[in-house]
């Protein structure tokens, strides 16, 4: 019995499809490319139901000879190569032969067109049928219809996103292609909706229509030549950046590819100014003989391979480094900008170029750590940025003046205390940002609240703010505070207790910081929805990846207590902010939201408050190193009311405890 099949053409052709044609986005990026090889000047857009209705392409190009028609349904059909030497010096945007028999063979595919002196003629292709040439009415181009997208492979069309992400796919894709080809005119319609339009007047008027004019007003614009590369295109100053890495744009020999080697060199020039979650904004343009990089890697062309990785990370490094830290060098790779901010760089002045060995670990690290960096998860999302952001005190220049009278007022309030014969936690917080009167009378007299800049390391990771977690519904270590002997403190840190034969070790601020917490928490379940209006409206633009974000998460951050609507095309106007979060930083709150577009699906309301109070109690709680009275530490035993089992909300027990037997094995007195 025969056990090899040779399939047929109906089956290889949707075989082939699934590599090139994954999602409507990727049959618009195929039409696209098509239309640029053949020099069309005017691209027009059209979708309808984020492109699994419809897609069509429009263009002013060269056209289809009517002989040829047929063949463009064919696999492996190009004009762009004809022999396996073509593939080492490939000029053109496409060359494999294979988008349109595969667009054809998973949907009802048309193509209408004419060459500069002929008749227009059209070809249809169904399920990977052909149909008959006929005439058709077409002034000029080509103009390529692909209808019922996946309409014979259902089990592909049910992993397709809902018709706005996918919308929203196709969106960034088209931008991208008026960013690379400005001087060809786009016009982008989806839904009958004109989205997008450029007009092929040059790079800074395609920068306009896609980021806004003010964006140019942030940027360098470079041009350098540098081992035989050019590099071209605008990059961000040394105070522009972004919440997520949709703002960067990068182009090979024309072609729009993401690609590591290159982002790994500008995040490294940009290292010394970005502080985290942070990404520069980018439109760059990297032209090169074509016999240095392979473009035929992969179907989806989204990637390439260099030659020399090394040669090409030096060029770009050297490059942007070279203009953000103003070296003499820059003059001569700046061409204009309207701003150039004048910004020290943090880099040491004996620091040392990137070795070029080095090069690829720091490649291979990137990559790993694309998939590790700080995620904004389901249900723990907004509120850890709650504290954050929240504006502590107005910073002077002079960092040193501040910290003196910091310490003097805490020095004065703790010599205060001294004298004082009551039992009441009053520090002085110069930077609290949270109201004591938050809790009531009775817990505020015992409120420590020293500020401390640190945060527990892992914090956005830790579990602690799982509240529904084991530890914080299990029955806790109780022990009666009368059999308990005060023996000191240690490190002005741990409060040291002796009960017969054991010992425990109390962490004076996690026990506090619990302590805080717990008294929030009970304000939590009361807690009603108070809004603030805001004097001035903030409003903030976003590309069309985040304006989708937005728009679902908006009921959730009304729910939250802020007043948030659509402005204009693709900004947002906040309008109003909950009362106990009135001073919060609005812009770094936002821009951290969008730092993950794909990573927030659930938010929910209590998650979102517990971390806040988390947050709230870790820095209004006493801090390790300060030194307590003893009517302080009374105090805080007795709030604990010898639950020494507990947990900071970071999940750090409060108390370690000790034997005496475990003492004298230290010391070899027992074995």
């Amino acid at each position: 019995m025969r056990k090899i099949n040779i399939l047929s053409k109906a089956v290889y052709n949707r075989i082939a499809a699934g590599e090139v044609v994954d999602r409507p986005y990727s049959v618009v990026k195929e039409l696209i490319e098509n239309s640029l090889d053949a020099k069309a000047t005017e691209i027009e857009i059209y979708i309808e139901k984020g492109g699994k209705q419809l897609i069509k392409i429009c263009d002013n190009g060269t056209g289809i000879e009517r002989d040829d028609l047929r063949a463009a349904f064919l696999p492996h059909a190009t004009s762009k190569i004809a022999a396996a030497d073509d593939l080492d010096k490939i000029t053109t945007l496409g060359f494999r032969g294979e988008a349109l028999a595969s667009i054809s063979a998973i949907s009802k595919a048309e193509i209408v067109s004419v060459t500069e002196g002929n008749q227009a003629y059209k070809i249809s292709c169904e399920d990977g049928k052909i149909s008959e040439i006929m005439p058709a009415a077409l002034a000029k181009g080509t103009e390529i219809t692909v209808r019922s997208l996946f309409f014979n492979t259902p089990v592909r069309a049910k992993f397709m996103k809902p018709d706005k992400k996918e919308e929203v796919d196709i969106t960034s894709f088209v931008t991208r292609y008026v960013l690379g080809n400005p001087t060809v005119s786009f016009k982008y319609f989806a839904d009958g909706k004109l989205v997008l339009q450029s007009f092929g007047g040059g790079l800074e008027e395609a920068m306009a229509q896609v980021y806004g004019a003010k964006t140019l007003s942030e940027c360098f614009r470079i041009q350098a030549e540098k081992d035989g590369i050019t590099i071209r295109g605008y990059i961000g100053n040394q105070n522009y950046f972004k919440a997520n890495k949709t703002y960067q744009s990068l182009f090979l020999n024309g072609r729009y590819i993401v690609n590591n080697t290159v982002s790994v060199a500008v995040s490294q020039a940009y290292a010394s100014y970005a502080m985290k979650r942070q990404y520069p904004f980018y439109v760059l343009f990297l032209d090169l003989p074509t016999e240095f990089v392979d473009v035929n890697v992969h179907p989806s062309k989204a990637d390439v391979r260099f030659v020399d990785n090394n040669r090409i990370f030096r060029a770009v490094y050297s490059v942007i480094s070279a203009v953000l830290d103003g070296t003499a060098a820059a003059a001569d790779f700046v061409v204009t900008s309207s701003r150039q901010p004048v910004v020290k760089s943090t880099l040491p002045e004996n620091a040392q170029p990137i070795d070029s060995n080095t090069v690829n670990d720091l490649i291979n690290f990137a990559s790993k750590e694309e998939n590790r960096r700080t995620e904004i998860k389901s249900e723990d999302d907004i509120k850890k940025l709650i504290e954050k952001y929240k504006p502590e005190i107005a910073v002077s220049e002079n960092k040193e003046q501040v910290t003196a009278s910091v310490e003097q007022n805490i020095k004065k309030q703790n010599e205060v205390h001294k004298k004082s014969s009551t039992n009441e936690f009053r520090f002085f917080n110069p930077f609290a940002s949270v109201p004591i009167d938050a809790l009531s009378s009775e817990e505020s007299s015992n409120v420590l609240s020293v500020t401390d800049d640190t945060v527990p390391p892992d914090f956005s990771k830790n579990a602690a703010y799982e509240i529904e977690n084991s530890y914080f519904k299990s029955k806790q270590q109780k022990i009666d505070l009368k059999t308990l002997k005060f023996r000191g403190t240690l490190f002005n840190t741990y409060l040291t207790y002796e009960q017969n034969d054991t010992v425990y070790l109390i962490d004076q601020h996690a026990a506090h910081e619990r302590l805080i917490y717990d008294s929030l928490l009970k304000k939590l379940e009361s807690r009603e929805i108070v809004c603030q209006p805001l004097l001035v409206p903030y409003i903030f633009d976003t590309n069309p990846s985040e304006k989708l974000f937005i728009e679902e998460k908006m009921p959730i951050l009304k729910e939250f207590g802020f007043g948030i609507a659509p402005f204009g095309l693709s900004a947002f106007r906040i309008d109003e902010v909950p009362v106990d979060l009135q001073e919060i930083n609005i812009k770094e709150f936002f821009e951290e939201i969008l730092s993950d577009i794909d990573g927030l699906k659930e938010i929910r309301l209590d998650k979102i408050l517990k971390e806040k109070l988390a947050m709230a109690a870790c820095k209004h709680a006493v801090k390790g190193g300060m030194q307590l009275t003893e009517c302080e530490i009374e105090a805080l035993m007795k709030m604990i009311d010898g639950n020494l089992g507990l947990k900071c909300p970071h999940g750090r027990p409060i108390c370690v405890k000790l034997l005496k037997r475990d003492i004298e094995k230290m010391f070899k007195r027992i074995v």
